[in-house]
């Protein structure tokens, strides 16, 4: 490929992902009102019910425009036969920003634990308000919010490490996936992300571009019933993450910065 070809490539990268971004900031920004206006006017399951579907809807298009562009591809397929699934915490490993995104994308009735701060975010508090996601703090009212939740039905995503991966396969786990699935009596469906791209990995900046074409594929894990015990259950579901991840496979997972 000749420089001027690169050239223009690297160009249409940039544009992608920026755009993108920008497009998807707009979306939310744009359903913030409505959001607003939604929550006290409308019945807590209609409420939710409209919050979950027009999340999953936006984040769908984001993602679609992106795959189009054949600069990023996403392979979620594996996520759809989880719809129509009674009540599970839905637990995957954390490579990137963009994994709740695409999780979401895919399930129209998923409560997502999320942080304090982001529940008061400009472009994501009202919709999450309306969807009736779950703040993390504080712990005890996560586990009772999050087990009222999913007695109703709902589907909850939940991160094992709590934050994006900084020490690859994952980082160590936390416990409050166990305690609400004992609270719960809910299994525990793992997922496996991989990617070939540190892209929004921890401590990627917004604006730095990652070498491309990335791609993405979401494959289901081991279900695992309800714990009787936290601890033992936690270090188990550590080791299978651990030992799935570095199976080789045409992906790893996204190496930290």
């Amino acid at each position: 490929m000749g420089a001027a070809a690169r050239l223009l490539l690297n160009g249409y990268d940039y544009l992608l992902l920026y755009l993108g971004l920008a497009s998807l900031g707009i979306l939310c920004l744009a359903w913030t009102p409505i959001a607003m206006l939604a929550y006290p006017l409308l019945p807590e399951r209609q409420g939710r019910a409209l919050g979950r579907y027009v999340i999953m809807a936006v984040f769908r298009v984001y993602l679609a425009g992106l795959g189009v562009s054949r600069r990023c591809s996403f392979d979620l397929q594996a996520l759809d036969v989880l719809r129509d699934e009674p009540s599970l915490i839905i637990a995957p490993n954390h490579p990137c920003l963009l994994d709740a995104v695409m999780v979401i994308s895919r399930l129209p009735n998923v409560a997502c634990v999320l942080k304090a701060d982001l529940m008061n975010n400009v472009f994501l508090g009202a919709g999450a308000r309306l969807a009736r996601y779950i703040c993390n703090e504080p712990v005890r009212g996560m586990v009772q919010q999050a087990s009222r939740d999913l007695a109703s039905g709902s589907h909850l995503l939940l991160f094992p490490e709590g934050t994006r991966t900084t020490s690859p396969p994952v980082n160590p786990f936390k416990g409050s996936i166990a305690v609400i699935a004992r609270h719960a009596q809910v299994p525990v469906q793992t997922v496996l992300i991989e990617t070939d791209s540190a892209y929004l990995s921890k401590g990627w900046s917004l604006f730095r571009k990652p070498p491309m074409p990335i791609r993405y594929r979401v494959s289901l894990g081991r279900r695992f019933e309800p714990p009787r015990h936290t601890r033992p259950f936690m270090a188990e579901l550590e080791r299978y993450f651990a030992q799935e991840l570095v199976q080789g496979s045409g992906f790893q997972p996204a190496l930290p910065l």
